[in-house]
C-alpha cells in the first residue's frame, strides 16, 4: 500500500513510517521543512510539503493514497481549541479525498476532540475505512518529552518525587514502537468505524512511578494531599491525581496486535530518563 502519513517526523510517526517501510508499503509524509524532507528521504520515504493548515496538500496527498494515517496535531496549549478545529478540518479535507473508495483513515484521538472522532465515524457510512486509535496518556521511549519528563522535571525542581494520597490511582502507558505497530495493523486491516486502544500498561500505580523517579533521582518519594496537587505539579497536578486504567484487550484480539516492548516501569529503570 502507498501510505500518507501526517506527523510523519513526529515522535510517534517517524517509528510509523519505518515500521511501514519494514513491512514492505510506501510511505509518503507531510512535512513542512526541508529538515523534515530529509528525514523523510533518509528512512526510504516520500516527502510532501504542506501544513495542517493547506487543505488542498492533504487532499492531494490523501487522494494519491491507497490509505491515510493522520498523526499531527498542533499541541498548542495557548489555543486548544484552535487547535482542535484545525484537525477536524484535517480529518474533513483528507476523508472528502477518499469518500466512497473504502480506502482506510486512521486518526488519533485527542482529549476533548470528540468532533474529529465523530466525523471520523460519519465517513465510515461515506464508504472510508475509518478507524480512531486512543492511545494512553504515556507514550514512552527513546525521545519521550510527555507526561513522565515532566514529572523528572517536577521532581528535581522540587526535592522529592510526590503522588498524591495513597498513590494507588493508575495511568496506562505504551511503548512508542509498540505504539507504531498498531497503527500500522489498523490501517492495513481496520474495520470501519473501529476505535482502538492503545495501551500496554493497563494501569501503572502512580506511586509507583513516583518511586522510580525518586531512587533514580535520589530523592524521597512523599505523599501530598489532594489540596496542595495543583500548586506542586502545576498542569498536571489533575492528571496526577486521576485513576484511568484501560484495556487493549479488545483491540488485540481484533487485529493480533500484541504490545512486547518494555513497560514503562522497566523503561524508567534503564535510566535514559534521567541522563539529560
Amino acid at each position: 500500500m502507498r501510505i500518507f502519513v501526517t506527523g510523519a517526523t513526529g515522535y510517534i510517526g517517524s517509528d510509523v513510517v519505518r515500521n511501514l517501510i519494514r513491512a514492505g508499503h510506501e510511505v509518503v509524509g507531510l512535512t513542512r521543512s526541508g529538515r523534515g524532507a530529509a528525514a523523510l528521504e533518509e528512512a526510504g520515504a516520500e516527502a510532501h510539503r504542506g501544513t495542517l493548515d493547506d487543505l488542498d496538500s492533504l487532499r492531494a496527498g490523501a487522494a494519491a493514497a491507497d490509505g491515510v494515517i493522520h498523526l499531527a496535531f498542533n499541541h498548542d496549549f495557548t489555543d486548544f481549541a484552535g487547535a482542535l478545529a484545525t484537525d477536524l478540518r484535517a480529518v474533513q479535507a483528507m476523508g472528502e479525498a477518499l469518500r466512497g473508495s473504502g480506502k482506510p483513515l486512521v486518526i488519533t484521538a485527542h482529549a476533548n476532540g470528540q468532533a474529529s472522532e465523530d466525523a471520523a465515524i460519519a465517513l465510515a457510512e461515506q464508504g472510508v475505512r475509518t478507524s480512531i486509535v486512543s492511545l494512553a496518556p504515556s507514550v514512552h521511549g527513546d525521545g519521550d518529552k510527555g507526561f513522565v519528563p515532566r514529572l523528572i522535571e517536577i521532581a528535581r525542581a522540587k526535592g522529592v518525587s510526590a503522588y498524591i494520597g495513597d498513590g494507588a490511582n493508575r495511568w496506562p502507558a505504551v511503548h512508542r514502537l509498540d505504539a507504531a505497530v498498531l497503527f500500522r495493523l489498523a490501517v492495513e486491516s481496520a474495520p470501519a468505524g473501529s476505535r482502538l486502544d492503545g495501551v500496554g500498561d493497563e494501569g501503572i500505580p502512580f506511586r509507583d512511578i513516583a518511586g522510580v523517579i525518586g531512587r533514580r533521582l535520589n530523592l524521597p518519594a512523599v505523599s501530598i494531599p489532594q489540596a496542595e496537587a495543583a500548586a506542586h505539579f502545576g498542569f498536571l497536578g489533575m492528571l496526577a491525581a486521576l485513576d484511568i486504567p484501560r484495556s487493549s484487550a479488545e483491540t488485540q484480539a481484533l487485529l493480533g496486535w500484541r504490545p512486547e516492548h518494555r513497560g514503562l516501569i522497566e523503561d524508567l529503570e534503564q535510566g535514559q530518563y534521567f541522563d539529560q
